[in-house]
């Protein structure tokens, strides 16, 4: 009988915690980072005897002092070899099996002895012999090692590794005694909710409840973040969830669902929340390289991270990366680690959308059960389209395997030999294009993918062998790279094309993904519900199209909080496309100046691309020294957008616009930059904003491919790859200006499009005086 101390766990889980150990090394895939390699498994349970199963389903109730542990899993072979039954349990591995100390890796054997256990107490074996086979997946070279195991030897033993686990079961069960309590009578965290604020709370409760995904366009301003993160929590309380992930695409956006966290917090909330950073920004070495002859953090990682792991969770509650740095340092482990590892115990995870969509980096540890109570909560999702297809595409370049052709050659021969085999690929490549700069392809490059498939374990022999330097270098990241065109060619299908550019100096073979709505939801699929909200999915019946909706699923629109009066819009027709662009300096300077004389304050100046952000930025330098030199210049303050900014100069940046100062401020940004979206910048801090342009990315071979395949899809492929996407940033830009309800300003957006019908149609309403 289950009961609130019952530990429901798989088998794989138990003994990973327990018995994992050594260090971090990315460098490649080795014999002791098994993996698993279906096809290898499938090969060998091909083999199998009539009498003989495979994928067998085993479970078993351990009881130990105050905790039931029900323990599941799939054995991967159950032999009936003779008087005794047999467990086989495979591994594979693209490493050499030679180097394989012993019999076989503890926590292999647990895993198996495990299986052996839960089938003899279920079926009265007095004894199990239990086999581990070893693949390796390019040469299919085996390698087994077999025990003979007593019925009383297997449970001492399972009982023996369960209490192992059972500090860190007990740790859990009384968090998660303590955070329902405090869900129970926990409040919504404000006073009042704002206009539109419960309508939003309630549709996402609903949506969690009923285990559907919700696409809601809610307006800045109305606090999406409390509104989403609140009926979550509630929604755990009432044990509809176990955990959520806020998904984000910027750092400014993680803060906030930080500080919502911290605010309950401070009303009595007692949840484990943990924020993931990335590894090039967390790490505490000069220098990324995740090996145990570099980095003390990584050598012996997996020793010490559950003692890490066990003194974080007793200690803190949201764990941002202040508090993620201090245990690491305290434990010496990787910070960037570690805040993965905690996130698998964690309520709540606030992290990047690649962390649940991207097959490269996803969490792989997520078992179907943790899903079905988890919930995604993806803030600002209009930016997932483009970065979906990110995530989807992969390439690869000329110019790395002609390197490595040279320093392998006569240093690791097979290295050498796949590597000039890809670099000739791509010579003759060059020789088909007849001169043409780019070419576009329906049909995968099934020669290449063959030619790479060979390169990637030939690197991983030539890591192995210390080829290539300290950390790899060279080799390592092609190594990657090669691994995650590979990963995506299994995936190329009419969503996809072949983009190939050519160079003078080198080719780019990109495999594209156009549409990535369908591998969106393959990727999300399992989870409870997902939670798509912005102040711009707007038109969002191109939102769900992207984002992979059903049929079940809702749609909400949260009206603005805000009244017209707040909001002074002046659209100024003139022309800003492409080949008008030079002409339109001058007087869209003028317009800036003119604006700063009649209503001085903190502006934000935006325009489509940097190239334009400069030359206007010239133009306005230009007039401000002539004005000057009349005496009829305003006291202004000018800030330039640069491209990759520091954090730490984009802080200086918007810390610059403070109200009060005496004289006006004017910061020249690009739409869809870093200051386009997630800054809040209230009062008189801000009191203006002008947007140069509709948005439109700039033409180009890419969005037109997108174009003719929207087209060809019945839809309008213009808007999908150009409009769409471009008054999407003319609307995050705007939506900088009011942040409450005492907020006033003025927005100015010079276009003569803006007066189509087309392009009204999709601004706010509040946006239309």
């Amino acid at each position: 009988m289950l009961t609130n101390d019952t530990v429901t766990i798989s088998v794989r889980h138990l003994v990973e915690y327990v018995f994992l150990s050594g260090s971090i090394d990315v460098r490649l895939n080795t014999v002791e980072t098994m993996h698993e390699g279906t096809k290898a498994h499938q090969r060998v349970q091909r083999t199998y005897g009539e009498q003989d199963q495979k994928e067998v389903y085993v479970r078993a109730d351990i009881a130990l002092d105050d905790l039931l542990f029900v323990v599941d899993g799939r054995c991967d072979g159950l032999l009936a070899t003779g008087p005794v039954m047999t467990i086989d349990e495979i591994k594979s591995t693209g490493g050499d099996l030679e180097q394989i100390s012993g019999d076989g890796y503890p926590v292999h054997w647990a895993q198996a002895l495990f299986y052996a256990y839960m089938y003899a107490k279920e079926h009265e074996q007095s004894s199990m012999r239990v086999q581990l086979t070893y693949v390796q997946t390019e040469t299919e070279q085996e390698r087994r090692f077999v025990r003979e195991v007593g019925f009383d030897e297997l449970e001492q033993y399972v009982y023996e590794v369960v209490a192992r686990y059972a500090p860190y079961a007990r740790q859990r069960r009384r968090h998660e005694r303590a955070r329902n309590e405090s869900i129970q009578t926990l409040d919504f965290p404000f006073e009042a909710y704002r206009a539109g604020q419960r309508k939003l709370a309630g549709a996402v409760y609903k949506s969690i409840e009923e285990g559907v995904r919700l696409f809601a366009k809610a307006p800045t301003g109305i606090g999406k973040t409390i509104s989403t993160t609140y009926p979550s929590i509630k929604a755990m309380g009432a044990g509809m969830l176990q955990r959520f992930y806020y998904l984000t695409a910027r750092t400014t956006t993680r803060a906030a669902a930080e500080d919502a966290l911290l605010l309950m917090k401070s009303k009595g909330l007692h949840l484990h929340a943990v924020t993931i950073t990335a590894k090039e920004k967390i790490c505490f070495q000069e220098e990324v390289r995740c090996d145990k002859e570099h980095c003390p953090y990584a050598d012996g990682y997996y020793d010490r991270i559950n003692g890490a792991v066990l003194d974080l969770l007793e200690n803190e509650t949201v764990m941002t990366r202040p508090v993620i740095e201090a245990y690491a340092r305290k434990h010496q482990v990787c910070p960037f680690e570690f805040s993965l590892d905690i996130a698998y115990a964690a309520d709540a995870v606030i992290c990047d959308y690649n962390y649940i969509f991207d097959p490269r980096i996803s969490f792989k540890r997520q078992y179907a059960e943790m899903k079905k109570k988890t919930a995604l909560l993806v803030d600002e999702a209009h930016n997932l389209v483009d970065r979906a297809r990110e995530m989807f595409s992969a390439e690869l370049t000329k110019a790395p395997f002609l390197a490595l052709q040279r320093e392998l050659k006569g240093v690791h021969a097979e290295g050498y030999r796949t590597a000039k085999a890809i670099n000739d690929y791509f010579i003759a490549l060059r020789k088909r294009s007849d001169g043409a700069p780019h070419l576009v392809e329906n049909q995968l490059p099934e020669e290449l993918v063959a030619l790479v498939e060979a390169f990637v374990p030939a690197a991983e022999q030539a890591l192995s062998a210390g080829v290539g330097g300290r950390g790899g270098g060279l080799l390592l990241d092609t190594y990657f790279a090669a691994q995650t065109f590979t990963r995506t060619s299994k995936l190329f299908d009419e969503r996809y094309v072949v983009y190939t550019e050519l160079s003078k100096n080198d080719v780019r073979l990109k495999l594209f993904c156009l549409d990535p709505s369908l591998l969106l939801q393959q990727m999300g699929k399992g989870y409870r519900s997902h939670i798509y909200f912005s102040a711009t999915l707007s038109p969002v019946s191109y939102y769900m199209d992207m984002l992979g909706a059903g049929e079940d699923d809702y749609t909400l629109s949260v009206p603005s909080p805000f009244s017209r009066e707040q909001l002074d819009v002046i659209i100024q027709p003139l022309s800003t496309r492409y080949n008008d662009r030079d002409a339109s300096k001058m007087p869209i300077s003028e317009l800036i100046q003119r604006l700063m004389v009649e209503r001085p304050g903190n502006y934000f100046v935006f325009f489509p691309s940097y190239a334009y952000m400069n030359a206007v930025y010239e133009t306005y330098m230009e007039l401000m020294e002539w004005r000057t030199s009349a005496g009829d210049a305003a006291d202004v303050e000018i800030l330039l957008q640069k491209p990759d900014m520091p954090e730490e100069e984009r802080d200086r940046f918007l810390e610059s616009f403070q109200a009060g100062s005496g004289k006006s401020l004017i910061g020249f940004a690009v739409m869809g930059g870093v200051f386009s979206e997630g800054v809040d910048l209230a009062g008189d801090r801000l009191i203006g904003v002008i947007v140069v342009g509709v948005g439109l990315p700039q033409l180009g071979v890419e969005r037109n491919m997108l174009k003719d395949y929207f087209n060809e899809q019945g839809k309008s492929g213009y808007d999908y790859a150009y409009v769409f996407p471009g008054m999407n940033k003319v609307l995050q830009a705007g939506g900088r200006l009011i942040r409450s309800e005492t907020d006033r300003g003025t927005l100015m957006l010079i276009d003569d499009r803006y007066l189509q019908p087309h392009y009204q149609r999709l601004l706010p309403e509040e946006w239309k005086g």
